[in-house]
């Protein structure tokens, strides 16, 4: 990717080196979006999108509640990321500014405006509103403060142990993290939560899969964006998100760390589901081919 000298996004908050037991900081007069407070034009946005996925649209409009996380083995934490090692950080910034504007424009493009998230950059542990976390769980997203968390040093596991390099895979992650944004805007991950209190542990490891795979194909559609765009993605790029896709499917995880795999636990997808669902964005750009919901074969 050629990135360095594009437009970082305004909406990061480092938290790098400070304690991860912190009160979350004031929103600075950006609108916190609760219990489905989601004003005109995000409904207009619900009602639009829900309608090109063959969803019915007061489904949809239920309250907030939970969060989406990137599922990765637990292995030892690596360094925490300091606050002077800026270039990831930086790229992380560009990477966000140009979801923003992806999705700013298809938002705009079915009536409605597009509530911009935060990313949270932490250093060993941190505080959300969807409770405490620590650097071995992963980058993820909180629907509860409209959040994404991540600490950097995340990127030397997927490249040294998840076997997953190159910058475009690390976009990847990030975009995926942003696809569980717009279920949540959309009201897919609360009504995802309030249904799964309601299932059996493994019909609710099925439907978290859909919910997975839905925000692979979300990150396929940015990438489609992001690749026609002059001079920003390179030869190989896509192949590297494709590869990180399938480094981070459950049956290849599930494999190498017991030699086995429980298809009932799956609660991210296999390898191949989440780089078909990857590609079927990427191929399209289009928002209603990611209904994983009604998809008879994933």
């Amino acid at each position: 990717m050629r990135w360095k000298g594009r437009r970082g996004s305004s909406n990061i908050d480092d938290r790098r080196g400070r304690s991860g037991r912190r009160r979350a900081r004031s929103t600075g007069g950006r609108r916190m979006r609760t219990g489905g407070g989601l004003g005109v034009t995000g409904i207009l946005v619900v009602v639009g999108i829900a309608w090109l996925m063959g969803i019915n649209p007061l489904t949809l409009l239920s309250q907030l509640d939970g969060g989406g996380g990137f599922e990765t083995p637990s292995y030892p934490s690596q360094a925490p990321s300091r606050p002077a090692d800026g270039e990831t950080a930086q790229f992380v910034s560009v990477v966000l500014a140009d979801t923003e504007e992806t999705w700013g424009r298809i938002f705009e493009g079915h009536g409605g405006s597009y509530p911009e998230p935060t990313l949270v950059l932490f250093s060993g542990s941190v505080s959300s509103a969807c409770g405490f976390a620590s650097a071995a769980t992963g980058p993820f997203y909180c629907s509860a403060d409209d959040k994404h968390y991540i600490d950097l040093s995340f990127y030397q596991r997927l490249a040294n142990q998840l076997n997953a390099p190159g910058d475009f895979a690390q976009a990847y992650v990030l975009a995926h993290e942003v696809g569980h944004h717009i279920q949540n805007v959309l009201g897919v991950l609360p009504e995802f939560h309030k249904v799964r209190k309601t299932l059996s542990k493994a019909e609710g490891n099925a439907l978290s899969v859909r919910v997975e795979l839905q925000a692979d194909c979300y990150a396929g559609i940015w990438a489609h964006f992001a690749a026609r765009q002059r001079g920003f993605v390179e030869d190989g790029d896509i192949e590297e998100a494709l590869n990180a896709a399938s480094r981070i499917g459950d049956d290849t995880l599930q494999r190498q760390a017991q030699g086995y795999v429980v298809p009932e636990s799956f609660n991210h997808g296999t390898s191949a589901q989440r780089v078909r669902w990857f590609r079927k964005g990427f191929q399209s750009g289009q928002l209603e081919v990611c209904d994983t919901f009604s998809a008879q074969h994933l």
